[in-house]
Order: structure tokens, then C-alpha cells, then sequence
């Protein structure tokens, strides 16, 4: 099952999306803290919408947590350094796709963590900052989940 990544994200409809992305491709969802919005926030609500119940949601206090919990698996950073485009990677069915905060991305030590596997980036046009933190993630998802046949998806 892939897994998401979510590195200290700061804006809850941004996660809600993610909410709703895991649970509509079979993916998990896990959040490393601090998060810039508390789970009662009601931007969070409305972007998961019903699907809170329907995804596989964990919250890690930190990121030693998550490698533990995630452990052993392919850890592939997206951030706009990367070297490799996220179609150009075999993905696997256990991969994690790991994502920065909104407003910084992934901050270095995270990038030379020992876990990181790869850097990947999405392209995009030059002289453009980011993707959307949600759109980023469902790029990638959606990419990963393609190459490995969609599995468990209704045809």
C-alpha cells in the first residue's frame, strides 16, 4: 500500500484533500507534527468531507517516529530540487511519498535524512515556485498508483 508523507503541513484543507486523496486510491496518510491546525479545525471538515472514516490516518510526533513506523521502505522526497521526475520512477507498492510544508517544502536535513531514498520533482514551467501541497501529492499518487495497475480500484 503506498504511503504519503505529510512533513509538518500548516494548512488543513491541504491534509483534508490528502484525507480524501487516501481514501479514494487505498493510500495511507501519515502526518509528522508539529501540524499548523488541530484535527476540530473545520477547513480540515470540509475539505476530507465524509471520507475521514475511509482513510488510514496517522500522526507521528516527530520524524524519527514516522521512519520507525515506516520502516524498512523506498522513502521518495518530492521537492522542486529534485533530480529525477516523478514519471521516470518504478514505483513500488510499499513506497512513501514524502512532502513538505506549504510555505517551505522540505527543509535540507530532511532532504540528506539517510531514509530519503530519492529526490523527485513534478515539472513544471520555469519561474514558478510550487504546486499546491494536495495537487502534489495527487500527482504523485495517482502516478504511483497507475504504474502498479490500480489495485483494489473499482473498474
Amino acid at each position: 500500500m503506498l504511503r504519503i508523507l505529510f512533513h509538518t503541513p500548516e494548512i488543513p484543507g491541504n491534509t483534508g484533500n490528502a484525507i480524501r486523496l487516501a481514501a479514494v486510491t487505498g493510500a495511507e496518510l501519515h502526518l509528522v507534527e508539529p501540524l499548523g491546525f488541530g484535527f476540530g479545525d473545520a477547513h480540515l471538515r470540509r475539505a476530507g468531507l465524509d471520507y475521514h472514516d475511509l482513510a488510514v490516518l496517522t500522526v507521528h510526533p516527530d520524524l524519527e517516529a514516522a521512519w520507525a513506523a515506516l520502516a524498512p521502505a523506498r522513502v521518495l522526497a518530492f521537492t522542486s530540487h529534485g533530480e529525477t521526475s516523478h514519471t521516470d520512477v518504478a514505483y513500488r507498492p510499499d513506497d512513501v511519498l514524502m512532502f513538505g510544508r506549504e510555505s517551505t517544502g522540505l527543509p535540507a536535513p530532511v532532504l540528506a535524512d539517510p531514509h530519503v531514498t530519492a529526490r523527485v520533482r513534478i515539472p513544471m514551467l520555469p519561474a514558478r515556485r510550487s504546486l499546491n501541497l494536495a495537487n502534489a501529492a495527487s500527482v504523485a499518487v495517482y502516478e504511483a498508483w497507475r504504474q502498479l495497475g490500480f489495485p483494489g480500484a473499482q473498474r
